[in-house]
């Protein structure tokens, strides 16, 4: 199996914007788009596909800058779901695997490429693969989630057995549990996938049976689990979503801390809270008596400054 084409999905009414923004990568400012292309790209993918919001190609592919060559853009007609998404580039896909990321997080590993991985894995059992990562019960309204048996002699493998989108923690722990995954954590999707021809056929049925309503990626790749060989590997990266409160910001401070001017950047950091705490921090003439009360365990309980003449 050889996956060359990559698909990422950036249709969403509340996310479409998402792409489109700025960040900064070692000094140079680039769009999310264009960073999660590159990553496509880096795993050896030729091809990128981005479903859009209809209207939106042109922007898309402003922000897609010198790699829009390689990119094309697929509107999605109708917002029908996730599922109907991914569904909207299966000309592009042609019933080949391909690749597919979410256009509203972004994805950074310490070590290997978690996208180079995945495509590896892939690629060596020809099969679909998902990357996933330990995730705490409080944040499972956010991801789909799955639960297999490890795969022999292989670290971080699994052989995924059961696919729930969003579950409950009730339905986290009746269902979920992974053999030496810490308690209160599930296996969550990573947002980066392998998918195989048998993923698009599956989705087409599914859209078929439920014209009028949403169809989730998950319902199929349960199907998937139940008709083939599916696996998951767990990725120790990070993943970023863009669209939670403050999800640019600490996205943007979590690539600066990982680029090559991560020094720098620190430095910068380090002198905006030292100069936060002396604004906030008591004046000379107050810092004994404050410091005095805080050891007595009395500060809630300062006198006013008539009472401590």
């Amino acid at each position: 199996m050889r996956v060359r084409k990559a698909v990422i999905t950036a249709a969403g009414a509340n996310q479409r914007a998402l792409p489109l923004q700025t960040l900064i990568q070692d000094g140079v400012e680039k769009s999310v788009l264009s960073i999660l292309v590159e990553q496509a790209l880096s795993a050896n993918v030729g091809e990128v596909c981005v479903v859009v919001w209809p209207g939106d190609e042109t922007r898309y592919a402003q922000a897609a800058g010198n790699l829009a060559g390689a990119v094309r853009f697929v509107p999605q007609e109708r917002p029908a779901g996730y599922g109907h998404a991914i569904y909207s580039a299966r000309e592009f896909v042609a019933n080949e695997p391909f690749l597919h990321l979410v256009g509203d997080h972004l994805y950074l590993s310490a070590a290997t490429l978690g996208v180079q991985r995945l495509v590896e894995l892939a690629e060596s059992e020809s099969c679909s693969a998902s990357g996933v990562q330990p995730t705490r019960e409080s944040l499972l309204p956010r991801y789909g989630a799955v639960a297999g048996r490890r795969m022999p002699g292989r670290q971080g493998v699994y052989r995924v057995e059961t696919v729930i989108e969003k579950p409950t923690p009730t339905e986290a722990e009746q269902r979920l549990m992974v053999s030496g995954i810490r308690a209160g954590y599930y296996l969550c999707f990573f947002g980066i996938h392998v998918l195989t021809p048998t993923v698009m056929d599956l989705l087409g049925r599914m859209l078929a049976e439920a014209p009028g309503g949403p169809v989730t990626l998950s319902a199929a790749l349960a199907e998937l689990a139940r008709r083939e060989q599916y696996l998951a590997l767990e990725d120790a990266g990070k993943r970023y979503d863009l669209g939670a409160r403050y999800g640019l910001l600490i996205a943007q401070l979590a690539l600066a801390l990982t680029g090559r001017e991560r020094d720098e950047v620190l430095s910068h950091l380090l002198e905006l809270l030292a100069e936060r705490e002396m604004a906030t921090s008591p004046g000379p003439q107050d810092r004994p008596a404050a410091q005095s009360l805080r050891a007595s365990g009395r500060e809630s309980a300062l006198p006013s400054e008539g009472s401590a003449r």
